[in-house]
């Protein structure tokens, strides 16, 4: 049920697995709320592959650096050659020199930056120092304003990163009284999903049809029961494989889900990603277009006048 007195909405956009469409519909969803009532706040909170600003004609307006991580480092002054740190690490990121002139030293790309060493290094010779594991931007677009981020290729703590990208965006709605914010999840169950999903009142869930993206569907709807998230579905590429489409429903109904309802597939949709916008601007009447409009017209009305399943 959703809190009736909760003056921010919170929609995360999920698929349980890559390439259904998602971001497409994010980007429509963007610009319908757009011409709706209820303004909007928008969080690209999928940090390892953030494309919805290359759909919605983003304009960046600052960047930040963010420090997610921390790594070891050996003051050879200080450090004594007691070996203690190298019995610890069990990273294996401790180089130990066979050449007695040479010093101890740290692999960065093998410690994870647990500080074992820095705790057990009787001498106080290994300091741990932050490092950058990404950038996250606020940026302009036609729609609203947009929170994003970039995590570095290898780089890790992808669900703090989420984490900071929703609360900026957060803050930037309570300061302008905006009534919802829309944010565009990753894909799967990790981590990531669940720093997406934190908070908020409504999931939609973007499936294809298929035996994967049935199986990965029933994943992510396990995922949101675990944490308590209402969720509805609706069914991308929907006229492609019928059969695939039959059963999706099927489960939706013996789940006692809502279907929110069905994308076709349209051709107009990869033209709309060449230019850079989303399909309900570049080609209002196509049928995609029409499709993602019921669809935003059922979430605001689940999210603002009623309850959810």
């Amino acid at each position: 049920m959703l809190n009736e007195t909760k003056p921010l909405r919170q929609l995360v956009i999920l698929s349980g697995k890559g390439g259904t469409g998602k971001t497409s519909v994010a980007a429509g969803l963007m610009h319908l709320s757009a011409l709706s009532t209820n303004p909007c706040v928008f969080a690209d909170a999928d940090v390892d592959a953030a494309n919805l600003a290359l759909v919605t004609e983003a304009v960046p307006l600052e960047s930040h650096a963010y420090w997610g991580s921390q790594s070891a480092e050996i003051n050879a002054k200080l450090c004594d050659r007691c070996d203690l740190c190298f019995q610890i690490c069990r990273f294996n990121a401790i180089h130990k020199p066979e050449n007695p002139q040479q010093d101890y030293s740290v692999i960065d790309l093998l410690c994870e930056g647990c500080a074992a060493c820095a705790y057990i290094c009787p001498q106080s010779a290994i300091n741990m120092s932050k490092q950058q594991d990404g950038e996250w931007f606020h940026s302009r677009t036609p729609y609203g304003h947009l929170f994003h981020a970039e995590l570095f290729p290898g780089a890790e703590n992808t669900g703090k990163l989420v984490t900071t990208v929703k609360q900026f965006a957060k803050l930037y709605a309570e300061d302008h009284n905006l009534k919802l914010m829309i944010i565009d999840g990753p894909p799967g169950i990790g981590c990531p999903v669940i720093s997406a999903s934190g908070g908020a009142d409504l999931a939609l869930l973007v499936a294809e049809p298929g035996v994967s993206g049935l199986h990965d569907l029933e994943r992510i709807i396990q995922t949101l029961d675990h944490f308590n998230v209402p969720r509805v579905v609706c069914i991308n590429k929907a006229d492609i494989y019928p059969t695939g489409t039959t059963d999706i429903e099927k489960m939706i109904e013996s789940l006692g889900l809502t279907s929110v309802g069905m994308i076709p597939f349209d051709p107009a949709i990869s033209e709309s990603i060449i230019h850079g916008q989303p399909i309900t601007k570049f080609s209002l009447q196509s049928p995609a277009a029409l499709a993602i409009k019921d669809i935003w017209s059922k979430l605001e009305a689940i999210l603002f006048t009623q309850d959810s399943k």
